[in-house]
């Protein structure tokens, strides 16, 4: 049986935030103006998460080694922060399967809940049009 994907109250998603030790920031961009860029340089900078970045076109950011993919990655991430286009999101999900991760994080405008069953009947949480910073902010706090 196929469990359907529902949204993590918020009692879930800060617990997701609080027991998450890595984070792959996937389509990350080297653009400052680009969200997943502001996003990444706030994990770095205010969180004590693990960042993994993963982008096929770049090899450092950060001064951090970029991974072309999430199979790339040291090991699984707990969770995946994805700024991709829609149409992307059915390979990364089956990467983010693939590297047994523990949450598929669906950025701002990112929404396809067929995909987040999927993900879910694949055991993973799937947190969907949400800002990972902003909800991090909100309910974790910045480490520093």
């Amino acid at each position: 049986m196929t469990e359907r994907w529902r949204p993590p109250t918020t009692a879930e998603t800060r617990e997701v935030l609080q027991t998450a030790r890595t984070i792959a920031v996937v389509g990350v961009s080297d653009n400052p103006a680009r969200p997943s860029h502001g996003v990444a340089a706030y994990l770095i900078e205010h969180t004590d998460y693990e960042v993994w970045l993963v982008n096929p076109n770049l090899t450092t950011l950060f001064g951090r080694t970029v991974y072309p993919s999430l199979a790339d990655l040291p090991s699984a991430p707990d969770i995946v922060d994805v700024f991709r286009r829609a149409s992307e999101l059915p390979g990364i999900t089956d990467e983010a399967i693939a590297a047994r991760a523990r949450v598929l994080w669906f950025q701002l405008g990112l929404y396809d809940e067929n995909l987040a069953t999927v993900a879910t009947s694949a055991g993973l949480t799937v947190v969907m049009d949400r800002c990972l910073k902003v909800e991090h902010r909100a309910l974790a706090g910045p480490a520093d």
